[in-house]
């Protein structure tokens, strides 16, 4: 794990080599899925967690299948990802030690608040991106790889369609994150796939609303995974097990759930039931 820490020295205006000063604090680096960043989740439980440890957490928010390779290739301590079969494959590869889910909430479809696919209402994810299609109306794909990007390849799929063999100029994939995603489905009148942390946070709501809701296929679980030490023995494991620990522990979990905008809370700790 070279190129975060070489990176970090560097800005420091020491040689990656020179040893750590005394002074410094612990540092590690969560790789981590954009929902949970851009959420703003991180940002509130991060610092309970520095202030109780002294550990500074470093975060690359990416989507989980960039997340999980950027780990893979040595440059992160701990993932925090919400991918299951990307994180099933990343523990069979060997690079994982234990997975561990600390939070879920839910995707949700959100689009024109005029609805002209006129699907606001179902709680079927699948028949209403048939609808979608059938309409050709706009839809937004992040096509990132994240696992947003996977949930909405596997609705697809369990539609029976291919959006991208449709044509008709309708299916936007942008290869990006999800505020990006919501931006580009907000100024085309589209519609897309949120995870509803990040729709709640979202700022730029005008004319946009929830339209499905509800299906249990839309659930999201976060997991925390902790590097074998045998395949990544760069990663730090100790201050990493602490904030894998800690995301599980009754304090972290607290601090998942005291998470709220407008009275509304954007992530279930672990804890929680589902529906």
């Amino acid at each position: 794990m070279t190129s975060f820490r070489a990176l970090t020295l560097a800005v420091m205006g020491l040689p990656a080599a020179f040893p750590r000063p005394i002074w410094a604090a612990e540092t590690i680096v969560l790789a981590s899925t954009t929902s949970v960043q851009d959420s703003g989740l991180l940002d509130h439980i991060l610092p309970l967690f520095t202030k109780e440890t002294g550990i500074v957490v470093h975060v690359i928010a990416q989507g989980t299948g960039q997340a999980l390779a950027t780990a893979a290739h040595g440059d992160a301590d701990l993932v925090l990802v919400h991918d299951p079969d990307a994180e099933a494959a990343f523990m069979a590869a060997g690079h994982g030690l234990t997975r561990t889910e600390i939070a879920w909430n839910d995707f949700v479809v959100v689009g024109p608040a005029a609805d002209p696919a006129h699907i606001a209402g179902t709680q079927d994810a699948v028949a209403a991106l048939r609808t979608i299609a059938e309409a050709k109306t706009p839809f937004v794909s992040r096509g990132d790889k994240s696992g947003t990007d996977a949930l909405e390849k596997h609705l697809w799929k369990a539609a029976g369609l291919d959006p991208v063999s449709i044509g008709g100029g309708w299916y936007r994939d942008i290869g990006g994150g999800m505020g990006a995603a919501l931006n580009a489905a907000a100024a085309m009148d589209a519609y897309t796939l949120s995870d509803r942390g990040t729709w709640l946070s979202f700022g730029n709501k005008a004319g946009m609303k929830i339209e499905v809701e509800g299906d249990r296929r839309l659930l999201n679980r976060y997991d925390v995974i902790r590097l074998d030490p045998r395949k990544h023995p760069e990663a730090k494991q100790a201050p990493a097990g602490q904030l894998a620990a800690w995301l599980g522990s009754p304090e972290g979990q607290t601090a998942i759930g005291d998470y709220s905008i407008a009275g509304k809370r954007l992530f279930h700790p672990e804890s929680d039931s589902k529906p």
